[in-house]
């Protein structure tokens, strides 16, 4: 299938009240300083409607304008990374149409990871883009819609996407909101760190992002693999062990038999007092496992049981006390260890979990997504872990280049777990298409 998607048109939607002046300068925060230069985004695939897509357009266009006025940094332009400036110019949104039936997509996923760009309204290898958020909407030729949203990192958490999402659809259903809190440098003050700039990470040109699903069963078998000694590891975290295992046996990547795994902890309800989960911003925590005695073939299993104990440990060090330390401007990690992974001497490996978010629970009308996709993220050794359409399974989306990436899918073990399910994601979809 050869894919194109044809512009139709373009404008800026404005909040339909204006931002208040104590509200028009966002400051960003220490963690919002030091997110990845990058806007991820997030793709929502819907079935035809009784509702035709022209109509469904006009219910999107008005009820983000309702819902810019809640989530008014998304209407502002990006000033640097100092801060936001909630101008009320407007968030992007463009029409599209593409040249295809939506279950073309959906039934081979493999056409998506190779046109996904074609979804999103600017690509993320340029950079860091000015617009507080950017919308496309995309119309298939069966009538379903494709509603594509990305939002600057420096604005916000990948809750915070589905936090919006979530709300701008409830806008769109009529209902009344509560309104979340929009978190800025409140928080985590910033802190200025002579040579240190976690943006130095970014953007590689040959990378790639393609999906895995792994069904209940094995992410269950890959749970008792790695736990030992009555300490079981979460579904996530040995799914996360797994993958660990097969990019490090088929890149031949952690030079020195070394390497550091980042996982990104959700810390709203670990500081005191707690933040409410809807509030709006990143609130995340980069939690550092420094691995040594690394085994590169990928095999040996109790080394990766000890490298999923020091991931979970790492991430239980994050608490009320450690954020505390981080609030009153004392970092809790060591800057000598990012250093390495930064000038290259150790690789880095970024894990983030988007499961038991309130990703397939965005129902602007019409019913929920039959699948919720991601397009590229150019970063190397990348993994997001999300859950699938039925809640028991999980994909991940991966990130790597393109040569490692031809190794890595090729992996037999790697292979041999994937869903055999033809649409894990979507059991049903076959006999509904």
């Amino acid at each position: 299938m050869v894919l194109e998607v044809e512009f139709i048109s373009k404008e800026l939607i404005k909040p339909s009240v204006p931002t208040p002046n104590h509200l028009r300068k966002h400051k960003f925060s220490f963690i919002d300083q030091n997110q990845f230069p990058i806007s991820i985004p997030i793709l929502l695939f819907y079935e035809k409607s009784n509702i035709p897509n022209h109509e469904r357009c006009n219910l999107l266009k008005q009820s983000l304008s309702k819902a810019l006025t809640i989530f008014y940094p998304l209407a502002g332009r990006i000033n640097n990374y100092s801060y936001a400036d909630c101008n009320d110019e407007g968030a992007l949104f463009i029409q599209t149409k593409a040249n295809c039936q939506l279950s073309e997509i959906l039934l081979n996923r493999n056409e998506y990871h190779n046109h996904n760009k074609k979804f999103f309204p600017l690509q993320p290898e340029k950079g860091v883009h000015q617009y507080g958020s950017l919308f496309q909407i995309t119309y298939f030729n069966c009538g379903g819609l494709g509603v594509s949203f990305a939002m600057p990192h420096m604005l916000g958490d990948g809750l915070s996407m589905f936090t919006f999402l979530n709300c701008w659809a409830a806008v769109a259903r009529g209902n009344t909101l509560e309104i979340p809190p929009i978190v800025s440098d409140s928080i985590f003050p910033p802190i200025k760190i002579a040579g240190f700039d976690l943006t130095q990470w970014a953007f590689k040109e040959n990378v790639v992002t393609k999906s895995f699903v792994f069904d209940a069963a094995t992410i269950s078998a890959l749970t008792d693999k790695y736990s030992a000694n009555g300490e079981k590891l979460s579904r996530v975290l040995a799914l996360s062990v797994f993958i660990l295992s097969r990019m490090i046996a088929t890149t031949s990547q952690a030079k020195n038999n070394r390497c550091m795994v980042i996982y990104s902890v959700n810390v709203r309800e670990l500081l005191n007092p707690p933040l409410s989960k809807q509030s709006f911003g990143n609130l995340i925590f980069a939690a550092p496992a420094l691995i040594d005695n690394v085994d590169p073939s990928g095999n040996k299993e109790d080394a990766y049981y000890e490298i999923g104990k020091r991931i979970k440990d790492s991430i239980t060090s994050v608490n009320s006390e450690s954020l505390r330390k981080l609030q009153n401007g004392e970092l809790n990690f060591t800057k000598e260890s990012f250093m390495e992974c930064i000038n290259g001497e150790i690789d880095r490996y970024s894990f983030t979990s988007l499961c038991r978010f309130p990703m397939y629970e965005v129902d602007f009308g019409w019913g929920k997504p039959e699948w919720v996709a991601i397009s590229m993220v150019f970063i190397n050794n990348f993994i997001m872990l999300c859950d699938t359409r039925n809640g028991k399974g999980i994909e991940v989306w991966i990130s790597l280049t393109e040569e490692d990436m031809a190794k890595f899918e090729k992996d037999k073990q790697l292979l041999s777990n994937l869903s055999s399910t033809p649409n894990e994601n979507n059991p049903n979809l076959n006999s509904r298409l």
